[in-house]
């Protein structure tokens, strides 16, 4: 499993050069298997050749042999002239005779290895021997990293009647044939090396040729948004899988843009038919009471009232105050909508904060100031935009029957300005915490919820952030950053 986890082109690296390695290893064990093959096929060839000549030799004695052919005759014949050990000197190999029983009758050479000549034969040599076909068995033997092989055949009067029993031992020498295969896996070896070093470089390269296609199509797709205008691939010589993937994510991309495009449309109108839902509530809210209190107006009014004016006055504050309460509306939306231009201007911050705060009559807004000057690039009517937005949130979160709290903050922390914004209020439910600066919501009895979000958009246009920590019934930190000069 550990090699799925490697790249592909290391796999490919990895796979081509064991290929070519694991077949040098097997041709190298093939020829072996195959050097050996031949040398026994050699050396029992070589034998049943001698074997044959040596069987001609013996049926020339017996034709001119002066002793009866026969079973008791056998070492007579042979050892006239010393005619057996003619035959083996002329051959190179020794010469065993048994009788039909297994026992030895004559050797033409006694301290010939011992393994291969015995006094007596075992049992199961005369029995194989008297069963087969061919009247010829061999059989193979080891001893002292040695091997033999031992020819036993019969030896037959003219008429074909067995008379003894002859023993060719023959020592297999592969002396010559292993320094063949010797030098022959050296040779081998070299071209093999030689091969696999040109397997590795060829890897190598097919490798990386093959990858290198993949690897453009892979970085592009880490580089695929949905917010953002995507690069289509284009690739030169590939083959036909890679131009089919690159189709595939070309026809992705073109998909993936309409489809955006559809989303943002539908983003769009769908956050406007929510906040023209909301706007549309808000304004109705005022208008109730208003309708109530013309209607009521209409119904009493008497001019001979002797406290005529007095009602008119009254009805007029009524009047007056719903009117300001759906133009405060109209502007909470006119300043949301408008996305804050980049006046950028540099500044002193704490000065600024400052000069939001001094709005607030309220004594408990805290602003403890540890430096004087801090400057950054904002603009000046968007940063006391976002101090006051806070510092209202703030306020409008303690409840009555607290004592408020309120604690602005400036200060430097690594390449950034922070404010802080700390109050003692109710705090954000954990439920709420995700929709904090979604334009429409609101915790509040009146108002549209616009201002955060607002606060979000000033602070993100100028390469800000803004986050909060809050504990439910102990109030609520507001931190915005920003860079500073």
């Amino acid at each position: 499993m550990t090699l799925l986890k490697l790249s592909l082109r290391t796999r490919i690296f990895i796979t081509m050069t064991l290929l070519v390695l694991v077949a040098s290893i097997l041709i190298a064990a093939v020829t072996i298997y195959q050097y050996k093959e031949e040398a026994e096929e050699y050396h029992q060839e070589r034998l049943e050749r001698k074997e044959e000549r040596i069987q001609i030799a013996i049926n020339n004695v017996l034709k001119s042999t002066t002793y009866p052919v026969n079973e008791e005759n056998v070492t007579l014949i042979f050892r006239e002239r010393g005619r057996i050990y003619q035959i083996s000197e002329e051959h190179s190999l020794p010469i065993n005779i048994y009788d039909l029983s297994g026992s030895i009758l004559i050797q033409s050479e006694g301290n010939f290895i011992e393994d291969t000549i015995g006094h007596k034969l075992p049992p199961v040599i005369i029995d194989t021997l008297a069963s087969l076909y061919d009247k010829r068995y061999l059989i193979k033997s080891e001893k002292e990293d040695k091997k033999f092989l031992s020819s036993y055949t019969y030896i037959s009067d003219g008429r074909a009647k067995p008379l003894a029993i002859l023993n060719v031992p023959y020592l297999e020498n592969d002396d010559f044939i292993t320094r063949e295969l010797k030098e022959f896996l050296k040779r081998l070896g070299q071209v093999y090396i030689l091969m696999l070093l040109i397997a590795i470089a060829l890897a190598y390269f097919l490798s990386k040729y093959i990858t290198r296609s993949l690897k453009t199509i892979s970085d592009t797709i880490d580089q695929t948004r949905l917010n953002k205008e995507n690069k289509r691939i284009a690739i030169g010589n590939a083959s036909e899988e890679i131009y089919s993937l690159v189709n595939a994510y070309n026809s992705m991309v073109d998909e993936l843009e309409n489809s955006a495009v559809k989303l943002a449309k539908s983003e769009r109108e769908a956050a406007w038919r929510e906040m023209a839902k909301q706007v549309a509530h808000e304004i109705k809210n005022p208008l109730t009471p208003m309708r109530l209190t013309v209607q009521s107006f209409q119904r009493k009014f008497d001019p001979n009232d002797a406290n005529i004016h007095q009602k008119v006055s009254e009805y007029s504050a009524t009047l007056i105050q719903q009117i300001d309460t759906m133009s405060s509306i109209a502007s909470a939306f006119s300043n949301f909508a408008q996305m804050p231009a980049q006046q950028v201007e540099t500044l002193n911050v704490v000065k600024v904060v400052g000069l939001a705060l001094d709005i607030f009559d309220e004594s408990y807004i805290v602003f403890p100031s540890e430096k004087e000057e801090i400057i950054a690039d904002f603009d000046r009517t968007q940063l006391i935009r976002v101090v006051t937005n806070l510092v209202k949130n703030g306020i409008q979160s303690i409840p009555e029957d607290r004592t408020p709290k309120i604690r602005v903050h400036v200060f430097v922390e690594d390449k950034d300005v922070v404010i802080t914004v700390t109050d003692n209020g109710i705090g954000i439910s954990e439920e709420n915490q995700g929709k904090i600066f979604e334009p429409k919501f609101t915790t509040k009895t009146s108002g549209m919820g616009l201002g955060l979000g607002m606060v979000k958009n000033i602070i993100e246009t100028y390469n800000g952030s803004i986050t909060f920590t809050s504990k439910e019934g102990e109030g609520t930190i507001f931190k915005v950053r920003f860079p500073k000069v």
